[in-house]
């Protein structure tokens, strides 16, 4: 079975509040939809979420790079088992005319490209998208099949009365994990993790994501008040041009450190293997360039005596839901999941179906052919602000 057409779209999700954390403030996401269509007719999706922030990218730069790349030679090879559609995918070669030094210039591309075919050759092979993981050589150590997954939650609003409310949902929700942002001018960090931590309760596990706002010389100070609320690890304390550092601070921070920003591709993660910048890896499927992409790069992380967490992009959709439940269900120890916020957070679900997690972020590991999710064509032709059709040639 051959891929014989891919057209991208850029959709803006618009959000239920604001989210704000030290690197920016939004109230939408703008993502890039790719459809793929199958020979025999067959419709996979693919979603990516462009953050210029983070990996460079932009929604209009990647349908420029998705139409200057020549991709036909990946995708005029068939397909009929999922070691075909994993070298299909390992092969797709994307244009980028700016400098790349990092590897990541087009990973949101890559990933909603990717996610597509898995997608349409999973409903194909009448078999869901974690059936390609055994398959995938390097994530043989972590590979575990799991019936549900647990997911963890953010509290990102300011202000004592926003925080108190917050709190008190979630402790009532019966979340098991939560992330606090941190950093952002003009709040007391001390107060705020304080306040949070004697609303939520004590057994909850809290973790902090600082987004880049500090020095590296300030962080063990800022950290200091913190460490007595029981935090169990800080995210991206320091902007990624100043991330070595990190080494010579790891000992004195007193709670693992976890990558985000610094973490996009196999080339940051082995840097931060070699220098010891860090204890976790933040995976997210679009900024790390995929499925298999974030499957390889855990498995790095083990075999480097590393964890990692698998995060998500505010505003994602629930084609990147899907993807990450197929993914989080089929890994092993992952310490913290984040994702399925769907009906939580976006104002319109672009699905069919409602994936979203449950009562203490339970969800259910996803069975059905391909990522289980289908795109409502009704809401597309409404909502795309870009439509491009890419037809590949038969051989």
């Amino acid at each position: 079975m051959q891929v014989t057409e891919l057209t991208a779209f850029l959709v803006p999700l618009p959000l239920k509040r604001e989210i704000k954390h030290a690197s920016f403030t939004r109230t939408e996401s703008i993502n890039l939809l790719i459809r793929c269509k199958l020979a025999n007719g067959t419709i996979g999706w693919g979603e990516g979420v462009p953050r210029p922030y983070v990996t460079g990218e932009t929604p209009e730069g990647c349908l420029q790079q998705l139409s200057r790349s020549d991709l036909q030679p990946a995708l005029t090879r068939p397909a009929s088992n999922w070691p075909d559609v994993i070298s299909i995918c390992d092969e797709l070669e994307f244009h980028n005319e700016a400098d790349d030094p990092r590897g990541c210039g087009s990973n949101s591309l890559r990933c909603a490209v990717e996610l597509s075919l898995l997608d349409a050759f999973g409903k194909h092979f009448g078999q869901p998208v974690s059936a390609v993981v055994p398959h995938v050589a390097e994530a043989a150590e972590i590979h575990l099949k799991q019936p549900r997954v647990r997911y963890s939650t953010t509290i990102t609003s300011s202000g004592a009365k926003s925080e108190r409310i917050s709190a008190l949902k979630m402790r009532a929700y019966g979340f098991a994990q939560c992330k606090i942002k941190v950093g952002v001018n003009g709040q007391d960090d001390p107060s705020r993790v304080a306040r949070i931590r004697r609303w939520i309760g004590r057994n909850v596990d809290l973790r902090l994501d600082a987004n880049e706002a500090w020095r590296p010389e300030e962080v063990i100070e800022k950290m200091r008040p913190l460490r007595e609320f029981g935090v169990t690890c800080i995210e991206q304390p320091v902007a990624h041009d100043e991330v070595d550092a990190l080494a010579s601070l790891r000992e004195s921070i007193g709670v693992p450190i976890m990558l985000d920003e610094s973490l996009t591709s196999r080339m940051d993660a082995k840097r931060a293997i070699e220098l010891g910048t860090c204890d976790l890896f933040n995976l997210r499927l679009s900024k790390c360039g995929g499925f298999l992409s974030c499957l390889r790069l855990a498995a790095l992380a083990r075999a480097s005596g590393l964890g990692y967490q698998l995060g998500c992009h505010p505003g994602e959709s629930g084609v990147l839901s899907a993807a990450g439940r197929h993914w989080s269900s089929s890994v092993r120890d992952i310490r913290y999941l984040e994702g399925s916020y769907d009906r939580h957070l976006l104002t319109t679900l672009p699905t069919q179906e409602d994936i979203t997690f449950r009562y203490g972020g339970w969800a259910p590991a996803l069975d059905s052919p391909g990522l289980g999710v289908t795109i409502r064509e009704d809401w597309l032709r409404q909502n795309a602000k870009a439509e491009r059709t890419f037809v590949v040639d038969a051989q």
